[in-house]
This record gives C-alpha cells, structure tokens and sequence, in this order.
C-alpha cells in the first residue's frame, strides 16, 4: 500500500487520535477468516502487525488473494458505504495483532464532525482506488492470456 494510505499518513494528527480512541486491540491466528465477501460489514481493522490476504469469489475456482495487507494499513472499507456488504473476503496469514473499530461509531463520529468525516471519507477512497487496482491487475495476471499488461 502506499504511504498515503496508511493510517499514520491519511489523518491529521488530531483525527487519528480521535479515531484511535474509537479502538480497541484484538488478536487473530493464522487462518483465522476476519470476513467474507458478501456478508454484513460492521467493523474495520487497522493492522498493527501481522499480514491479512485480502481475496475475492471467482465462480468454480479457488479465491483468488489480491492484496496482501500489514503494518499500519486500513483493513476493511466496506462498512463506509452502504449496503454495507464487504466487498471481498479477508485471512490471516499470520498471527495479527489490530486495532478494531465499530463502524457505527466511527460513522457517528463522521457524521457529528464534518471534517474528521471529509477525513476518513478521503482516506477509505484512496484505499478502495488502490484496492481495484491491485484487484484488477491480479486477476489479469491470473486469468489473461498474457498478463496484466501494465506499462
């Protein structure tokens, strides 16, 4: 991910407190399935350490992992819009430590402070772009018959 999606870039100082206050810290195994692309989005994560596959449903095969998120990056941006469904499905890979958020209150918080929700708003954005990105450059890498193409 790039340096302006990660947490420690994307928000002011004061929004990051803000938000982090929100949080609370919670652990997975390796394995361990943090979500499934069609279901509810109630929550996020921010991954203190660890890393996460990110993957996505491809009919009458095996998911096909598309990102791979660690350090300090967004975990999760499907609780921001509605239906609020995730859009992908996510596994840890290794042991995770995070910080999770409930989407409610963090969207509460968005609503009560205009700029703190331009804030999270501008940030989930960039990560969602550069999620079809990857997304879309892994699945021609997978099923094109010469690749991704990109320049």
């Amino acid at each position: 991910m790039t340096s302006t999606t990660t947490l420690a870039t994307a928000l002011p100082v004061r929004h990051r407190e803000w938000l982090m206050d929100l949080g609370r810290e919670v652990f997975f195994d390796a394995g361990s399935r943090l979500f499934e692309e069609g279901r509810h989005a109630d929550r996020f994560w921010i991954v203190r350490t660890g890393t996460v596959a990110l993957d996505l449903h491809v009919p009458g095969r095996r998911p096909a992992v598309i990102e791979s998120v660690g350090h300090g990056e967004l975990l999760g941006w499907s609780w921001h819009f509605p239906p609020y469904v995730w859009q992908l499905g996510a596994e840890a890979t290794s042991p995770v430590r995070a910080y999770e958020f409930d989407a409610d209150a963090v969207r509460m918080l968005c609503a009560a402070d205009p700029e703190f929700g331009r804030a999270v708003a501008v940030w989930v954005g960039k990560v969602v772009a550069h999620r079809l990105h990857s997304a879309r450059v892994r699945l021609l890498d997978l099923y094109a018959p010469y690749g991704s193409g990109t320049r």
